[in-house]
């Protein structure tokens, strides 16, 4: 059996499992769903295999029951292949009355009701109810450096929300091996490999099936191959900005491309999220000391830093001769990461930006009302003062008569030997490489 490493996510499952009848775990292909399902389940019913394929879809439409019968939890692995199950669990779990019955995986988002030439909605196909109160989600991400093994992990987020008066960490993280790490990303498999050509293949090939089929199955639209690579392309180029479809479109068109709207852009882009190939940040909206437009657009990010090497057609000696680009895509890693850590603590990721051009690269936001800021910078004195100034910027804008304090400011930066605290200022300043959770 292959080796499993722990996930961040093995103890937010255990968590959703104990508190609702059916958890819905969604992600990329390849980022270890099922595998991470199966270490919880009771037993597993695969959907995609090939020789129970065709038994399954027909007990489906005719006796559902007796696919949701086995020991529970109960694993349906690729279960929108037939989109019945969706209301069927829903109800068992209302019959059942129990928690922990059903986990879900699948690598789209629920579908939506199938039509018939007539534009009649299909009744066996139908998803009639949300499952909200009965089917909880998880997203699912690629691993951080900290499920990988790659960071030290000596300085807790959480901790930093509880106590960011004094921290001590070690990176082990260099340019080299930051680039490659950036270019392999967080595909399990590729973690799990022994050489480094193997690895960097992973993200190729997850990108060579989003393209040349994965878009196409997220609605049975047989979308262009040579345009998505073209579009993913572009989005690549644009990672960690606010470009706009008519962005994207312009610079598609920059490149010799044949005439197209911003719809058929739009289109592309939403299947892409809906395969969770995309995941963009959206904006924060702090209570200010005084009024300031804050800008909404959201900030484009692939939910993996290797799809956007992979669309450049990069490799770890591209990024450390082109460092503009290496930083923007070491920002779609540490995004990354940071989405991992924030999961844990029921935390969620924003951006902020505002008319003045003041921007914080991320705000990682807890339920509680809690923050903290943070600057993203590949690294080096200048990068982090800049980052540091900003973030004072930004802290002294806020009205704490209406919110509170930040919990921390922090520099994140792609090298760096320590963490540690600036005295001038209080900014934390912490190598990815000795982050987790």
């Amino acid at each position: 059996m292959r080796e499993y490493k722990k996930r961040i996510a093995d103890q937010i499952l255990t968590d959703k499992l104990e508190s609702s009848g059916a958890v819905l775990i969604e992600g990329p292909k390849y980022c270890g769903k099922t595998t991470l399902a199966k270490q919880q389940a009771g037993s597993v019913l695969s959907m995609a295999d090939p020789n129970t394929l065709s038994q399954n879809l027909s007990l489906a439409r005719t006796n559902i029951s007796r696919l949701l019968a086995g020991e529970t939890p109960r694993l349906i692995d690729e279960w929108q292949i037939a989109p019945q199950f969706w209301d069927a669990v829903r109800n068992e779990v209302d019959n059942r009355d129990e928690d922990g019955q059903f986990m879900l995986t699948g690598s789209a988002v629920p579908p939506k009701p199938k039509k018939d030439e007539k534009g009649n909605i299909i009744e066996e196909e139908q998803i009639h109810h949300t499952g909200t109160g009965r089917i909880s989600r998880l997203k699912l991400r690629t691993m951080s450096l900290w499920e990988s093994e790659d960071s030290t992990g000596d300085v807790s987020l959480g901790g930093l929300f509880r106590n960011a008066d004094s921290i001590d960490g070690v990176s082990y993280i260099d340019l080299d091996r930051l680039a490659y790490l950036t270019c392999r990303g967080g595909w399990p498999k590729a973690v799990l490999k022994k050489s480094t050509k193997a690895a960097l293949a992973q993200a190729f090939n997850y990108y060579d099936s989003v393209v040349s089929s994965d878009i196409k199955r997220v609605d049975d639209t047989n979308r262009d191959e040579e345009l998505t690579k073209r579009i993913m392309r572009s989005y690549a180029r644009n990672q960690a900005s606010q470009a706009t479809a008519g962005t994207i479109l312009a610079d598609i068109k920059n490149n010799g491309d044949e005439d197209m709207s911003d719809s058929t852009v739009y289109g592309y882009i939403k299947a892409l999220k809906e395969i969770f190939v995309i995941e963009d940040s959206v904006a924060w909206n702090p209570n200010l000391r005084s009024k300031t437009a804050i800008r909404t657009s959201d900030t484009r990010y692939f939910i993996d830093p290797s799809i956007a090497t992979a669309s450049l057609g990069l490799g770890p000696n591209d990024l450390i001769n082109d460092m503009e680009t290496f930083g923007l895509l070491f920002e779609t890693l540490a995004i990354r990461d940071l989405r991992v850590y924030a999961d844990a603590l029921d935390g969620k990721v924003y951006h902020y930006r505002d008319k003045n051009n003041l921007e914080c690269d991320a705000v990682v936001h807890l339920r509680n009302g809690s923050y903290g800021l943070i600057e993203i910078k590949l690294g080096g004195s200048d990068l982090i003062n800049d980052g540091a100034r900003n973030l004072k910027k930004l802290s002294d804008k806020i009205d704490t008569t209406k919110m509170k304090k930040p919990s921390f400011m922090m520099v994140l930066t792609g090298i760096g030997d320590y963490a540690y605290k600036r005295p001038e200022d209080g900014v934390l300043v912490v190598p990815i490489g000795c982050l987790k959770d």
